[in-house]
């Protein structure tokens, strides 16, 4: 498959398909809650005198008091976060780093998002890192130094990759407060939050793929770490994802946010999101 015809990948694709679907179950579990939160409120000055300061009832005024007090919590986490994005990290533009404000604006119209989000380079403090994030009337990515130094460089489509996965979870409202709340408590839930965050992820890496289908080694630097990106074997690694399978490789990635790395990048390679040497490889003659 030609780089062109990756590019023209039809826009439902670009969306892991289970995402929707477990998004809505989990929706559908946070009113739940959020219901018996506010039954057990209603019902709790009922309740006989001995039993108004148990754990019980003190556990569901805590309930409700954060649930009282999330809109607001979550406003103030937003807002802050932004303000200190914007006090420590260097903001790109067209004199900062042009090339790939450039690329991010081009990146921004491709998928239709309704504003430019903004792209800082932040401090990482080591961690190959990078975010989005919302707040009132802005949308914004955070890469991190470590993650940009060693990509801008040497490699840019690893760093437009990584870039486009990012404005994946702008596109699909994965960082929207509506988002946020809709999931405030189911989100938390052992295993069934980080399934969601799994899914989330996969449907980035369609994006980022999308936008930059020469970009696997934003993903090989995640694997094999800085400086490696450039010499370790792609195909290999995809075949080393292929295997991945049986009881422990999902038991130990249950609890996870992120999908396993390699898996991520043969998924993609599958999906032919990604250049597929792989394939081209395989079917080969043996002399």
């Amino acid at each position: 498959m030609s780089t062109s015809k990756q590019n023209t990948l039809p826009a439902g694709r670009l969306r892991h398909p289970a995402e929707l679907p477990f998004f809505i179950f989990m929706v559908v579990l946070n009113l739940v809650i959020v219901g018996l939160i506010v039954q057990a409120a209603v019902l709790l000055p009922g309740l006989p005198e001995r039993l108004q300061d148990t754990g019980w009832s003190t556990t569901v005024r805590s309930a409700l008091l954060g649930l009282l007090l999330l809109v607001p919590t979550l406003i103030v986490i937003r807002e802050t976060q932004r303000a200190s994005t914007r006090g420590t990290a260097v903001e790109l533009s067209p004199r900062q780093y042009p090339e790939l404000y450039r690329t991010a604006d081009a990146f921004a119209r491709r998928l239709g998002l309704r504003r430019r989000p903004q792209i800082y380079l932040g401090n990482g403090n080591g961690a190959l890192n990078a975010f989005a994030a919302q707040a009132t009337g802005h949308d914004y990515v955070v890469l991190s130094n470590e993650l940009f130094v060693n990509l801008y460089h040497n490699n840019r489509d690893g760093l437009r990759f990584i870039l486009g996965h990012e404005l994946g979870h702008i596109r699909l409202h994965h960082v929207s407060l509506w988002y946020q709340l809709a999931v405030a408590y189911s989100e938390r839930i052992p295993l069934l939050g980080p399934a969601l965050s799994r899914l989330r992820e996969y449907s980035c890496d369609r994006h980022g793929a999308h936008l930059a289908p020469t970009g696997m080694t934003g993903l090989v630097l995640l694997a094999s770490g800085r400086h490696t990106e450039q010499v370790v074997d792609v195909d290999e690694l995809v075949r080393q994802g292929r295997s991945l399978r049986g009881f422990w490789v999902t038991v130990s990635q249950l609890p996870r946010s992120h999908p396993f790395t390699v898996r991520r990048l043969e998924r993609l390679y599958r999906l032919g999101l990604f250049h597929p040497r792989m394939r081209e490889a395989e079917t080969e003659t043996p002399v």
